[in-house]
């Protein structure tokens, strides 16, 4: 699938070039290169294709294909969140709420976040119900982390998943449902979430919620 890509991508179709990125972190029809990645996002980003922009953006973040840099990564988020790409939101919140690449800065965090969680990113919707649970920057209310908690849970959002679980199992914000409890944390579980897997071991142990079975 990658010749057809690198062909337009001579031509300077940003959308091609970004696609032509993603096969080489991905190693899909190419072999797998970060510094080709980054090559190519860079092209298709410096025409202000927003998602290259977030691609290249979390390439400077990890330090996978160039240099680690949090200012370069918060300064191509910067040109894909004024864009309205709706990830790129989310990691530019992230960043003012973390201080990495910008000083931090609740209220810059809880505006980026807010416009990346209502366009329904899970991320930005997860970080957004840490925010509300934490007080950080706004008044704390646990139950609009509940709600962007299990906005995000709903699309597979692992930590999310761990947090609407919590809420039933401490019965603080909705009724104590075990069975509920556990039902998310076994869908965060059966994503690789450690916390969760360890949590439902525990419930099977006890039977919490489920059938006790020790097997």
């Amino acid at each position: 699938h990658a010749v057809p890509a690198r062909r337009s991508s001579g031509l300077g179709l940003a959308e091609a070039q970004n696609i032509l990125g993603t096969y080489y972190v991905l190693g899909q029809g190419v072999e797998q290169d970060d510094n080709q990645a980054v090559h190519w996002w860079r092209l298709a980003a410096e025409q202000g294709f927003s998602a290259a922009q977030a691609f290249l953006g979390c390439a400077y973040s990890d330090g996978e294909g160039v240099q680690q840099d949090d200012n370069q990564a918060v300064h191509w988020w910067r040109l894909a969140a004024e864009q309205g790409f709706s990830a790129a939101q989310a990691f530019l919140g992230c960043a003012y709420s973390d201080g990495e690449g910008v000083q931090q800065d609740d209220e810059q965090a809880l505006h980026w976040l807010h416009l990346g969680a209502e366009q329904g990113d899970p991320s930005a919707q997860n970080m957004l119900g840490s925010i509300y649970a934490a007080g950080q920057g706004v008044e704390q209310n646990h139950e609009q982390a509940l709600h962007w908690y299990r906005l995000a849970a709903e699309q597979g959002d692992a930590h999310a998943q761990c947090h609407v679980g919590i809420a039933y199992g401490n019965g603080n914000i909705v009724e104590q449902d075990d069975m509920q409890a556990s039902y998310w944390f076994l869908l965060a579980a059966e994503q690789g979430e450690a916390s969760a897997q360890a949590t439902v071991g525990n419930a099977y142990f006890h039977g919490w919620g489920v059938e006790r079975s020790y097997e």
